[in-house]
């Protein structure tokens, strides 16, 4: 034990100023030559390439100066050999079966093995697997080729992608899909550069993965779970969205990627991100690279200080105290927590809260409709949120609610000429006290909303913004309103069910439906309580 406490005292601190000195020389000769310095393990310390565009010069430097430790590297050759091999090794026995992997795998096509990565990775940017992988099978028997996509329209595009979230990602894979085969000869780009270069929604992480997997570039990929992974293994506790941070990590993961399998390496960094090394509660034990972690090493240094009960205790941590606060170590205002373990790495990043905005929102539908009940949906516009979409007509309104009924009812009679406005009916607001508005009642029987929903309105959230709706229902009677403008339609409520809306307007729905004369007890699909449409959604939502 003595050895221990002498150890970073001593010796550590010889060899830490030893390699800061040896790592300012460096930066120093890469500042000057503008070259990366010889040697695999070395040559990340100084120079971090491929700055993010619109980085100006001076910004470049002050990244290239930052102190990094060679303790957050990887130092020798052998060492990435034994992550390569291991990794590797465990993904070849342990891969899930996804049919992206299995479409990609068993085509001899280029271009189609390279589109079919592509729909994969794009409908997994910031959605899980278990959702995607209806969405991609329906895809793929849909649009099975390139020009199958190109050829179909965006309401189609919508209508399959309703319900998987950021609805962007659809359309721009679309746009990509038509430039490669009106601009590009049906021929998808090979390299990242290019493929980022060249095709609409196509960044960094997504160029990687579609040339390395597809076409067997060695270039490395950084995503949500690489980055806990690198974080964990190289115990770099520094903010990750940052651009040293980042730019540091994507040099890793290209020092890392195995020139052989780049494709195979690339998933399993991810494989093992998402089935391993989780956010919570990680199986370190189940970790083929665990030898090799230092955040698993860490955890091991903290509980040996902790179980001899040292009065001042250490910090061992291999970094250089003397030239500066390293820029890939936890700040010193964030101590390490011994509950978290290694999922003190990385850094939880403060994201800004989304703004809040309320809608008031009707169903407006005709009962007694030929061929059946109908409610009228209009478009969103084709830019922006929800673009190009459909949803029951919406007014913004203030949070206070006042004259929103005078609003909405005339963005309804816009859409649908005169309307019987008394027959428009808020349904309902449970107030702090649990009660509700005179006119919350379902249908003709005198009882509360509030007994059958714990609040009777719809709160989502995007990305970036809360949206709250006050939810309206007006049902007509013998009266049957012509629709003068495009981009509005009635449906059938089998028809709203199979339509491009987003998962908000089905909430909207479920709650109008849950409120009519005859259906106060709800059928199976619309026993969805609001309370749960309250917790924060899944990526995809």
């Amino acid at each position: 034990m003595e050895a221990i406490m002498k150890k970073p005292q001593a010796a550590v601190g010889r060899r830490c100023r030893k390699q800061a000195s040896s790592l300012a020389g460096r930066e120093k000769h890469a500042l000057s030559s503008n070259q990366a310095p010889d040697g695999p393990c070395t040559a990340r310390a100084g120079t971090i390439p491929e700055f993010p565009a619109g980085l100006a010069k001076g910004q470049e430097k002050v990244v290239l100066q930052a102190p990094v430790s060679p303790y957050h590297l990887f130092r020798d050759t052998a060492e990435i050999t034994v992550f390569r091999e291991s990794l590797l090794s465990w993904y070849d026995q342990e891969k899930r079966d996804l049919p992206w992997r299995r479409q990609a795998e068993g085509e001899v096509d280029l271009d189609r093995r390279a589109y079919a990565v592509w729909v994969s990775e794009v409908m997994l940017q910031q959605t899980q697997v278990a959702t995607v992988i209806n969405y991609y099978t329906r895809w793929m028997q849909k649009w099975p080729t390139l020009q199958d996509l190109a050829s179909a329209s965006l309401e189609e595009v919508n209508q399959l992608w309703a319900g998987l979230g950021y609805y962007s990602r659809g359309r721009r894979l679309q746009e990509g899909a038509r430039k490669v085969v009106e601009e590009l000869g049906g021929h998808v780009p090979h390299t990242a550069e290019t493929l980022q270069r060249l095709l609409p929604g196509v960044g960094r992480y997504t160029a990687g993965a579609i040339a390395s997997i597809a076409f067997g570039q060695a270039t490395g990929v950084v995503d949500g779970n690489v980055v806990r992974v690198l974080c964990r293994v190289r115990a770099i506790g520094a903010d990750p969205s940052s651009t040293l941070v980042s730019q540091q990590l994507w040099s890793l993961a290209q020092q890392l990627v195995d020139p052989a399998r780049p494709g195979d390496f690339n998933q399993a960094a991810m494989e093992l991100g998402a089935t391993v090394c989780t956010p919570q509660r990680p199986l370190c034990s189940q970790c083929p690279v665990q030898s090799l972690c230092r955040a698993r090493q860490k955890v091991e240094r903290e509980q040996l200080l902790a179980s001899q009960s040292l009065l001042g205790r250490l910090d061992v941590e291999e970094c250089a105290p003397n030239i500066g606060q390293c820029q890939l170590c936890a700040p010193p205002t964030e101590p390490w927590d011994q509950t978290l373990g290694v999922a003190n790495f990385p850094r939880k990043v403060s994201r800004r809260p989304p703004r809040e905005e309320c809608s008031a929102i009707c169903v407006l539908e005709q009962p007694r409709a030929l061929g059946g009940a109908q409610v009228l949906l209009v478009q969103r516009p084709n830019s922006g949120l929800l673009a190009g979409l459909w949803e029951f007509p919406s007014v913004t309104v203030e949070p206070s609610g006042q004259c929103q009924r005078k609003a909405l009812l005339q963005e309804l009679q816009s859409w649908a000429g005169p309307l019987p406005a008394t027959r428009l009916q808020h349904l309902g607001q449970v107030t702090e006290h649990g009660g509700v508005r005179d006119d919350g009642f379902c249908g003709h029987i005198r009882r509360p909303i509030s007994a059958l929903w714990p609040s009777p309105q719809v709160v989502h959230t995007f990305s970036h913004i809360k949206l709250t709706y006050q939810v309206y229902g007006l049902a007509l009677e013998r009266q049957t309103p012509v629709t003068t403008q495009s981009g509005a339609r009635w449906l059938t409520r089998e028809e709203f069910h199979t339509a491009a809306v987003s998962t908000a307007m089905k909430k909207v729905f479920r709650m109008y439906e849950g409120q009519q004369p005859g259906t106060c007890k709800r059928s199976k699909r619309s026993q969805v309580p609001i309370s749960a449409s309250r917790k924060k959604p899944s990526p995809g939502q």
